[in-house]
């Protein structure tokens, strides 16, 4: 009587899928060896569920059956079975231009989650061998290129590629989002408690350009007025979480990825947006943390050595043959990285955009103007230049990429450091 609830044409009463939920949720905790074989037994349980998916209820019931099980063989062979049954897949169908929002948004969440369960448990029971089936599909090169084609293929719309870019930046999280906090970045490097699956990246490369192309022509938004004047191109959100994907994939630390976003001149183009977009902070923070992993790179140390291993549990490669290819792949990361820094300074013309930008805002302050609402981003990125320029791993190369700044430049750079940021920076520190 109770299964007979998901027969019903959608849309679910809420409240009514919610106690539903809640229900068989309880029963899977507590007759856990029943419920599942009944659920098993019935054939269509997942299309089922999939098809009332717009009620965030389903949502649960679906993450209950993948972290309520025990033990831990019983759990494994319902994420067999929920992995026969295709379900990453098909919560993949799902966001997918033309495709109801609000089932968009919750296939997204879900599959966000199962991967953030799918870890934890992974970390938990360290020496269980058996693999989460539902993960190692979720990270193969397919399944992520599969994401990417339902993203751009057709006509694009912002739902699906943000809710498409919330999966991949959960396949990128190298830890839980401790990296809320910026000083973060900076005070603990990148400690890492996942490494990132060189599938993932193999996958992203291609669709670099796509991303880009978003960057340059978003799905299209009406004007809006805010407190400060109408905003006739709102930047929207699927350019802000391209910016967040661009920061993620250059926390990597992939060389082929930073060639690829060097070559593309991505970085140049979310400084664009940074100063054209002076109110939206939530972009400030994205363009600011790519600055940040463009500059404190780690160096071949303590770089993170990407997962390579291929998904038939063979390693790619013996030890001996590692050895010899770590100093070429430092060496390949190191020229790269040394690329994008001179891209940031040379391309980008990171100094002579905060020199002029800090001149414009005192210009309008002057008048009478408020001041930008970059302005503490802005503030920051200038002292980590400067930071980097008395200690870090790129200090020697930013030092020379100053020094080729034209004399005027260069000029008035130095007494920006020593007068207007020193003096900001002094401003700032005293306590209200």
């Amino acid at each position: 009587m109770l299964y007979k609830f998901l027969d019903k044409d959608p849309p679910l009463n809420p409240l009514l899928a919610s106690f539903f939920s809640k229900t068989i949720g309880n029963l899977i905790a507590r007759k856990t060896e029943q419920v599942i074989a009944f659920l098993k037994k019935k054939e269509g349980f997942i299309s089922l569920v999939l098809k009332h998916i717009d009620a965030s209820a389903m949502m649960d019931l679906l993450l209950r059956l993948i972290s309520c099980v025990e033990p831990a063989t019983l759990r494994q062979e319902v994420l067999h079975w929920l992995n026969d049954e295709k379900l990453v897949q098909r919560l993949i169908e799902l966001i997918h231009t033309g495709k109801d929002e609000e089932r968009q948004s919750n296939a997204s969440q879900t599959l966000c989650d199962i991967i953030r369960l799918s870890r934890d448990q992974a970390n938990q029971m360290q020496d269980n061998v058996d693999s989460d089936p539902l993960l190692t599909v979720l990270e193969s090169q397919e399944t992520v290129t599969g994401l990417l084609k339902n993203m751009f293929e057709g006509e694009r719309s912002e739902a699906s590629i943000v809710n498409g870019t919330q999966v991949l930046l959960t396949l990128l999280e190298t830890r839980r989002s401790a990296l809320e906090g910026l000083m973060d970045l900076y005070s603990q490097g990148y400690e890492r408690s996942y490494t990132v699956s060189s599938s993932i990246l193999s996958a992203i490369e291609p669709y670099l350009k796509d991303f880009q192309h978003l960057l340059l022509d978003p799905p299209k938004k009406s004007a809006i007025l805010m407190t400060v004047g109408i905003l006739e191109q709102p930047l929207g959100n699927a350019r802000l979480h391209v910016a967040r994907l661009v920061a993620a994939l250059l926390q990597t630390s992939a060389p082929s990825i930073c060639q690829e976003l060097c070559n593309l001149a991505t970085m140049d183009l979310l400084l664009d947006l940074f100063f054209k977009y002076s109110w939206n902070n939530f972009l400030h923070l994205q363009v600011e943390l790519c600055v940040a992993a463009i500059l404190n790179h780690p160096s071949s140390e303590e770089q993170p050595s990407l997962d390579i291993q291929n998904h038939d549990g063979d390693p790619v490669a013996s030890n001996s043959d590692r050895e010899g290819e770590k100093s070429t792949n430092s060496d390949l990361k190191s020229s790269v990285f040394n690329a994008l820094v001179a891209h940031l300074f040379q391309k980008c013309q990171l100094v002579q955009r905060i020199l002029n930008a800090w001149e414009e805002n005192d210009k309008i302050q002057a008048d009478g103007g408020t001041r930008r609402g970059n302005m503490g981003h802005l503030t920051r990125i200038a002292n980590m230049v400067v930071q980097n320029l008395e200690k870090g791993p790129v200090q020697a190369q930013i030092t020379d990429l100053i020094k080729e700044l034209p004399e005027d430049c260069r000029g008035r750079w130095e007494s920006f450091v020593d007068e207007t940021l020193r003096e900001t920076n002094r401003r700032n520190a005293v306590e209200l």
